[in-house]
């Protein structure tokens, strides 16, 4: 008996990528409303209460919505939204993060998907955190630049359409510039901080793919932990697991350039520990595809676990 998958929000860029992920799937059935259903709230109660799992790629008010009209005590939930990641009673579709988080996201009712950017900062600062390398209240920075497609179908026209008063011809932009991103909460809980740090996000005029950099002073922590510390920490904490890699320390210090789009059309994460012994800095950093990872391979990651099934079936 094949699981029923329902895709609440199939229209956006993350439903359709999800879509496109499970097109070839013979081991579930993936329901799908006309566009004159979509709308209906009947219609979508229907949807999701006759689903094995529900996945919503929704606005965050809308996913709430979805969620209180599920009445089925047996549907599991996946939300691709901001409104769960810090709720109470959410299970965080992220299952190499934490020791113990696959177990939790394969036994959950309720997954919520995380966010792009805080995928690349939890995954480096986290294992460290929990190591003592970098203190909890650690006043961090996070540079990050994604393809255009992370602001969705507003932001793809926007660079793509060139028909559209909202169009630009921006090679790099900065935003965020309130110092008030929705990510922020997520990434200070999740890492294990007790501040939040200054997130600095851009956009480059790419389609897919982004750098999540965080700077240290090594120097100014209590241990003042060395390279070939920091790497060995998220070396053990990634170690055996199939879409996160850590650079080799020599591969990083190989390399002149790193490329934004070096993993789109992926489910996988790469982390380099970029470091000088000598000044006593590092600069970690991940690349991953922000809408694979990042998004909607993440979502089907968790869907597997959820499902009982090997994590990479339908992935690369």
């Amino acid at each position: 008996m094949t699981a029923k998958i329902f895709i609440d929000g199939a229209a956006g860029t993350t439903g359709l990528e999800i879509r496109e992920r499970l097109a070839a799937r013979r081991d579930l059935t993936v329901v799908q409303l006309d566009d004159r259903d979509r709308k209906d709230p009947a219609a979508r109660r229907t949807a999701l209460n006759a689903a094995d799992v529900a996945i919503l790629c929704l606005p965050d008010d809308a996913a709430r919505e979805a969620v209180a009209l599920i009445e089925n005590p047996s549907v599991k939930v996946i939300d691709a939204s901001t409104a769960h990641r810090v709720a109470p009673g959410w299970t965080y579709g992220f299952p190499e993060f934490a020791p113990g988080n696959y177990e939790a996201v394969a036994a959950a009712k309720r997954v919520t998907n995380p966010g792009c950017y805080p995928t690349g900062f939890i995954a480096l600062v986290a294992p460290l955190v929990r190591a003592g390398l970098i203190p909890a209240d650690a006043p961090l920075t996070v540079n990050a630049v994604s393809g255009y497609s992370g602001g969705g179908k507003s932001m793809i026209a926007e660079f793509e359409d060139k028909a559209s008063p909202d169009y630009v011809e921006t090679v790099f932009r900065s935003y965020a510039l309130g110092l008030a991103h929705k990510h922020v909460p997520e990434m200070t809980q999740h890492a294990g901080l007790k501040h939040a740090p200054v997130f600095a996000p851009s956009v480059g005029r790419y389609y897919r793919g982004m750098l999540v950099e965080v700077p240290l002073q090594l120097w100014s922590m209590p241990k003042a932990p060395r390279a070939a510390e920091l790497h060995a920490v998220l070396a053990e904490a990634y170690a055996g697991r199939p879409f996160v890699e850590v650079a080799s320390l020599e591969e990083a210090a190989a390399l002149k350039t790193l490329d934004a789009e070096l993993l789109k059309n992926t489910n996988r994460m790469k982390l380099f520990v970029f470091a000088n012994d000598r000044t006593q800095q590092a600069r970690l950093t991940a690349v991953l595809d922000n809408l694979g990872k990042g998004a909607s391979g993440a979502a089907v990651q968790s869907l597997n676990l959820m499902l009982g099934l090997p994590e990479t079936t339908g992935l690369v």
